[in-house]
């Protein structure tokens, strides 16, 4: 009687390890929003949860027909041999859970990470578009110019680690089919403003540093003219003091 139960109890584990195998590992999933794909990790947890739980009455099962096996070696021997089929399915069910599960923990994480490098450069695109309009309608002074052009080319030089980043986690995720329209519609949306803005802040940079070379050549020969001009003040006061001829002078000078 008790062999007829034990052979009983294998067929039950057997049983329910081919129905684990169906519903956790054969069924296909389609990922196609960040709900289905965090739900499918949820459901793989509790999934090898399940599964490790069943280690102590797989455990049981061996002891007691070892123990029968002991007692009634002729019983024993038969179950021993199912036994082994079990072990052997119930391993290689507990790898490939364990595996899978694994895996879409590592898809999610690919997929927050995604996110997180995204909201990184949209702030930096936000301040960069901040700095763009702050070079609009500059007063007409060469310390507001030379600022607006230094604090311009301070955002420009943000490296491109992070833009490398998402490009390499949106297309893994993507290959894998995994969220491809929405992460494709999210990374089209990125490199779009992406491009817009790092043209325009570029178009501004050059524009500001030409205004900057205009400006600063514009003082230097204002410079010049005002010592040209102090130096004939200079003179034409020295004539007036010793009441020289205008005909005496130099022809500028008259």
């Amino acid at each position: 009687e008790k062999a007829v139960n034990l052979k009983k109890d294998l067929a039950e584990m057997q049983e329910w390890m081919t129905q684990a195998e169906e519903e956790y590992l054969e069924k296909d999933f389609e990922y196609k929003s960040p709900e289905e794909l965090e739900n499918a990790v949820e459901e793989m947890k509790r999934a090898k949860e399940d599964v490790l739980q069943k280690e102590v009455r797989v455990k049981i099962l061996k002891d007691n027909i070892k123990m029968l096996a002991a007692k009634v070696p002729s019983s024993g021997q038969d179950l021993a041999t199912e036994l082994n089929i079990v072990l052997e399915n119930y391993q290689l069910l507990c790898n490939r859970i364990r595996g899978k599960c694994h895996t879409l923990e590592e898809v999610w994480s690919c997929w927050i990470e995604l996110l997180q490098y995204l909201d990184l450069e949209t702030a930096w695109l936000n301040n960069l578009e901040e700095r763009v309009q702050m070079t609009e309608n500059l007063p007409d002074k060469l310390d507001a110019v030379n600022d607006a052009l230094e604090s311009l080319e301070s955002v420009l030089r943000h490296p491109a680690d992070n833009r490398t980043q998402i490009r390499e986690l949106g297309q893994t995720l993507i290959d894998g089919g995994i969220l491809d329209d929405i992460i494709s519609e999210k990374l089209e949306a990125f490199n779009a403003r992406y491009e817009e803005l790092s043209h325009l802040a570029v178009s501004r940079q050059i524009a500001l540093e030409q205004q900057l070379q205009t400006m600063r050549e514009t003082d230097h020969m204002l410079q010049v003219l005002q010592e040209n001009l102090a130096e004939l003040d200079r003179q034409l006061t020295s004539y007036l003091t010793d009441r020289v001829d205008a005909f005496q002078i130099p022809q500028e000078a008259q």
